[in-house]
């Protein structure tokens, strides 16, 4: 079985930058996997603090959205990293099997720590508990940034190691990096990426943003003054961004696009973008709300959290008797 897991940490506004980077990956891996996990990663979230009603509400709507844009719970096996509280302690039981300079020399440890040196110690452990999100059910792939291997590397050294200690217990994982990728700028600054956590709102493109706002927001986006649209992400950061964007919700290539708009100025091509974003967004809107108004999403994480603590309990079990850590009654 092809079992591959990804995560989704609900903090910020889900932009249409995570729609065709994340979402839209993994509703094609829909029919490339046997098996997929999905959970939402809110044991993550907290390695800073985060508000508990604002946490809350961002867990409902991040699944809420998933599943409008289209991932399909009879494929995806959907659950909150909290609700499987074997989780936390296959992740203790890690920790005890990964060395403190292990853990301090990720790289994005180093750099947290250094803006905030008054950090938590969730902040150094938390690859460790990642390790843990990818080891207790065997998962096999996951997809991750270039920015994120290391994370599925440590994950591999301490499966590794504890297999060595305590016999064969886990699958050793493999990261799938996006070799390459349609990535989504900023509207107002193209030379820094689309982020959810951007504190510009007029160069971020949320999923909840109404018909109206993503029309403003496009027509206001930052190109260049030669008027050519043309896909050249040196020189023309804004315009092949648009393109990127317009690639994507159109399903055409950037050169049929150069091709259909080299006789228009950016005041035409602009509303074009604006048109067919602004158009898909509505629909995921409308399909959110329908999903809101039902059960369904209750149903479906119920249904991942029995699953995913079946597995998670089965391996935690297995890890305390090889370690010595069972009553023999």
């Amino acid at each position: 079985m092809k079992r591959l897991l990804t995560g989704i940490k609900p903090t910020g506004d889900l932009t249409i930058g995570n729609y065709i980077g994340a979402i839209l990956p993994l509703i094609k891996r829909q029919e490339e996997y046997d098996d997929i996990f999905l959970f939402v990663a809110d044991l993550h979230a907290i390695t800073i603090y985060q508000d508990p009603e604002e946490l809350k509400e961002k867990i409902k709507t991040f699944i809420g959205l998933y599943l409008a844009c289209g991932v399909d719970p009879n494929k995806v096996t959907i659950y909150i990293q909290s609700e499987n509280e074997y989780i936390p302690a296959i992740s203790w039981l890690l920790e005890c099997n990964t060395y403190y300079g292990e853990a301090s020399r990720m790289i994005q440890f180093k750099e947290k720590s250094k803006e905030n040196t008054n950090f938590t110690i969730g902040l150094l452990t938390y690859p460790i508990l990642m390790a843990a999100d990818i080891l207790y059910c065997d998962s096999e792939y996951v997809p991750v940034g270039i920015d994120q291997k290391q994370h599925v590397e440590i994950a591999r050294d301490i499966a590794i190691r504890f297999n060595s200690k305590y016999g064969e217990t886990f699958k050793l994982p493999n990261p799938i990096i996006e070799k390459s990728g349609t990535k989504i700028k900023d509207l107002k600054d193209p030379s820094k990426k689309m982020s959810k956590s951007s504190i510009s709102p007029n160069g971020v493109i949320s999923l909840f943003d109404t018909y109206e706002t993503v029309t403003k927001k496009i027509m206001g986006a930052t190109t260049d003054n030669d008027m050519l649209v043309k896909y050249d992400e040196e020189n023309k950061p804004g315009i092949s961004n648009l393109l990127n964007i317009a690639s994507v919700m159109s399903g055409k290539t950037t050169e049929e696009l150069e091709n259909e708009f080299k006789e228009s100025n950016y005041g035409v091509f602009k509303k074009y973008v604006a048109e067919i974003t602004a158009s898909k967004i509505e629909e995921i809107n409308k399909k959110y709300l329908e999903l809101s108004k039902e059960n369904i999403i209750t149903d479906i994480l119920d249904k991942g959290a029995r699953k995913s603590r079946e597995l998670a309990k089965e391996k935690y079990e297995e890890m305390k008797k090889k370690m010595g850590l069972f009553y023999e009654r």
